[in-house]
């Protein structure tokens, strides 16, 4: 699949009303079909079986007008608890988080089935004539709305359950640590990628500038090393994923014989930018996401430890599965040659933005400091790499200093430096 694709079908998940369009479209499309297929059966032999119903025209419209009114009704109230549950998440968990709720497949499906079957009680509902209107009963069409309405008490129900659950605080951390886990897996090589060694990115090269302004969403790496092999070219690219591009800022550089005009398109053309940040090629995104929640915790107004916590077992848990991948290599080979040059996320910054911010911010809070020591010396315990090692004994340091000085219960003070002792005896 390609990049673009890629994003583009990320971006269709954040967009809240395709799933309920899409369930509306099929409510019309299965209401004409049962409709028609009613018609086709002029001798109706199938319509007294226990399971069709078999009613005349007043008590179908009657059944169907309280099916679409109840249905239309509740999808209104779906519609303003949705709403209720965004505000929360805004004002406990943090604007960004209103993401996640957006892109909710449930929220969309249950909107959807309402909508879907306001649709098709309306569609079968027309069809329905009296006596006087040379008189016809969609039997099995009417059947379908009183099996949609079983399915919306069910939808409703279910519902419930899914939003008291997805505004859960332990509910959104997992949601968030699930969709950093699938990013990593998917930016993270498996196998140890070629080091760029002594090779340096040329100097003198043709810079390229953006025609447009937005949050780099997504990056196609790989097409520009395809390119720049084919041409004979070396590209350097200036920005990466999650940062912001103004129009006439500089992308990239491009060292060769390139045609300007080319070399703009394909740089250019390689950059899918947007309104806002995704979590899609940029790890530190997904990071902040996490860390958005653990920083609100610590605020004065909620001092919530608990949640911070977890956060940071969260974290942790990522800094585990990151001991045995490699990162991902600043630079793109082809044919043995380098031929992109790019910013990438490293170990230490990650590890930066894991954790400078929560530290600032949990100044004084025994618990969480001491959890957040101890966790590093843990993490310590199961990463190898030398250069890692000597980032997690940085933030130690760092966490060290801020509990040391900010601490002030005594017995607090004494477990922080006993956990000191035990995971970083020589800090």
């Amino acid at each position: 699949m390609t990049v673009r694709l890629r994003a583009w079908m990320e971006s269709l998940q954040e967009v809240f009303w395709l799933r309920p369009a899409v369930l509306v479209t099929l409510g019309i499309v299965a209401a004409e079909v049962l409709v028609r297929l009613d018609g086709a059966f002029t001798d109706h032999e199938w319509v007294p079986s226990g399971w069709i119903y078999a009613g005349g025209e007043s008590g179908a419209r009657a059944l169907l007008g309280a099916i679409a009114s109840s249905a239309i009704g509740v999808a209104g109230t779906v519609f303003s608890i949705t709403i209720a549950a965004l505000s929360l998440a805004s004002g406990q968990m943090g604007p960004r988080l209103l993401r996640n709720f957006m892109r909710d497949r449930g929220n969309q499906m249950a909107l959807g089935i309402f909508l879907g079957t306001f649709a098709y009680v309306l569609m079968v509902l027309r069809t329905v004539r009296s006596v006087e209107e040379d008189a016809f009963v969609p039997h099995l069409a009417v059947t379908g709305a009183l099996l949609l309405a079983l399915l919306c008490v069910a939808t409703l129900v279910w519902f419930v359950h899914h939003i008291a659950s997805g505004i859960n605080v332990e509910t959104v951390i997992e949601d968030v640590h699930h969709e950093l886990v699938q990013t990593m897996d998917r930016l993270l090589p498996r196998e140890e990628p070629p080091g760029p060694g002594t090779v340096r990115p040329p100097e003198g090269g043709r810079p390229v500038r953006a025609t447009g302004g937005g949050y780099i969403r997504s990056l196609d790496t790989e097409g520009l090393a395809d390119w720049a092999a084919e041409k004979g070219l070396v590209v350097t690219l200036l920005m990466r994923p999650g940062e912001y591009v103004s129009q006439g800022m500089v992308l990239a550089e491009v060292a060769g014989e390139a045609d300007g005009e080319e070399a703009s398109g394909q740089v250019c053309g390689a950059f899918i930018l947007g309104d806002r940040q995704a979590a899609g090629q940029d790890l530190e995104f997904a990071v902040r996401q996490l860390v958005e929640v653990g920083d609100r915790a610590l605020s004065p107004s909620s001092n919530d430890p608990f949640t911070a916590i977890a956060v940071i077992n969260r974290l942790v848990d990522i800094l585990c599965r990151v001991a045995d991948r490699p990162m991902p290599s600043p630079v793109l080979f082809r044919e043995g040659r380098a031929r992109v040059f790019r910013r990438v996320t490293t170990y230490d910054g990650l590890c930066d933005a894991m954790f400078h911010i929560l530290r600032q911010d949990m100044a004084g809070s025994a618990p969480v400091l001491i959890h957040l020591l101890e966790s590093l010396g843990r993490v310590s315990g199961v990463e190898h790499r030398p250069e890692r090692l000597a980032a997690l004994r940085r933030h130690a340091g760092l966490v060290l200093e801020a509990g040391r000085r900010t601490i002030e219960d005594r017995a607090g003070l004494a477990d922080f430096e006993r956990r000191r002792a035990s995971y970083f005896p020589t800090l």
